[in-house]
């Protein structure tokens, strides 16, 4: 028998990771790295969710986003809407007497639009829904960074659990879609910033998207039942008057939770008021909200024109960037605060 023939080939040696180089020539430190492989895993992430290339979301603006709403089919939304509160015997009698104007015809289109997309649900399906979703996280944890669609960083933002859209029954996408213009508006942004601070408080801890859409649901109600077709009227408009009043509503909300050091537990007495507010004095609320705004204007514009540099103290000098950290904003408060 002839000898089985002698492979002479060496075997190949398994290839081996090359050996990290020093933090120092490196150039990067393992913050960094773990927070980019953490970028690249969430662009992956969403990438499966809405069905594209991978590479990072882009925010969305409030307009884009209406846009989006103004031009999709929303007839089956449409088939549910009640545009205002059906009174019957009396209370018609009286509401025709003595109650608020009417809503002008010119402007019944842009109601129902609005009661429209408090009907449509949040749909994973819906590359805008889902960016209307990243652009709130984004927004409001001051991160580029994205995050899963599903997951507990949803509770932390103040949802009952680890989807969101089980939270917005009653308000459907209006709910995100204010919380979109609270965050993406540079003059409220500072004021949702602030809000959302307050409620990551040790004692003053509060949910703030659940307020949040607590805060919708009134001004949806606010605008079933005629009380801001005077508002809307005079404006010519019916949306950006329904954002103005819950930017004022969550303004009124946060300076009597903070100056009145509110818990949770006082959380269904102050929705009541207002509620009240909101229904009976939203004139009121408007022009705090519009004083508010000002006031902060002119405040950035002095800041601008007289800067005062910070210190940087050498404990932050060398610190990494915080990519995910909640931005420590300030916002001045007006006196005492109370619920009108």
């Amino acid at each position: 028998m002839s000898a089985h023939p002698v492979n002479t080939t060496q075997p190949e040696e398994p290839l081996l990771p090359p050996e990290p180089l020093p933090m120092h020539v490196r150039g990067i430190s393992m913050e960094q790295r773990n927070a980019q492989e953490e970028w690249e895993a969430v662009e992956d992430i969403q990438s499966v969710l809405l069905g594209r290339s991978a590479g990072p979301v882009p925010l969305i603006s409030f307009n884009e986003a209406l846009q989006f709403f103004q031009t999709t089919d929303l007839s089956e939304c449409r088939k549910k809407i009640q545009a205002t509160v059906r009174r019957h015997g009396l209370a018609a009698l009286l509401h025709f007497l003595f109650g608020p104007p009417r809503l002008q015809q010119q402007l019944q289109g842009e109601r129902d639009l609005a009661l429209a997309i408090a009907q449509c649900g949040l749909d994973d399906n819906q590359a805008v829904h889902m960016r209307i979703l990243q652009t709130i996280y984004k927004k409001l944890t001051c991160s580029r960074l994205g995050c899963p669609r599903y997951g507990a960083h949803w509770e932390e933002l103040g949802f009952q659990g680890a989807d969101p859209g089980t939270d917005l029954r009653g308000t459907g996408m209006l709910g995100l879609m204010q919380m979109l213009y609270f965050v993406m508006d540079s003059q409220t942004l500072p004021l949702a910033l602030e809000i959302f601070r307050l409620s990551q408080h040790e004692t003053q801890n509060f949910p703030f998207c659940i307020m949040s859409v607590n805060i919708t649901r009134l001004v949806l109600q606010a605008l079933r039942e005629e009380c801001l077709s005077r508002e809307c009227n005079r404006r010519q408009q019916v949306i950006a008057v329904l954002n103005d009043l819950y930017a004022a509503a969550f303004l009124q909300l946060y300076r009597v939770w903070k100056s009145q050091h509110k818990t949770i537990a006082d959380s269904g007495f102050l929705l009541k008021e207002l509620e009240f507010s909101t229904k009976k004095k939203p004139k009121q609320l408007l022009k705090s909200f519009e004083t508010y705004v000002s006031r902060s204007l002119m405040s950035a514009a002095d800041s601008i024109q007289h800067p005062s540099p910070l210190p940087i103290s050498s404990s932050q000098a060398g610190k990494e960037i915080n990519f995910t950290g909640i931005c420590d904003l300030q916002v001045e408060l007006e006196g005492e605060a109370r619920l009108i």
